[in-house]
């Protein structure tokens, strides 16, 4: 992937998966149970109520003012194809 790819809309899927569109037009399906259990970063979003409340800043997903973000690359390279 040389492209510059960033996240254009997402949805709650419940638990704490989201669905993801990009910029190329695909869509992906990205749990972030993994990296809540293993990166205390993301211990924050781990109440649903949390996780739902997120933002599509103008590149990626974002919390809780912007104070928690993931790498719209991640989330491309890592998610599942929906």
């Amino acid at each position: 992937m040389n492209e510059l790819i960033w996240v254009t809309a997402a949805e709650y899927l419940g638990g704490h998966k989201l669905g993801l569109s990009f910029n190329d037009g695909s869509r992906k399906v990205f749990d972030f149970s993994p990296l809540i259990k293993k990166f205390p970063l993301y211990k924050g979003i781990e109440p649903t109520e949390k996780f739902k409340d997120f933002t599509v800043t103008d590149w990626t997903v974002s919390w809780e003012d912007g104070e928690i973000d993931i790498a719209p690359e991640y989330l491309y390279e890592n998610g599942v194809p929906a």
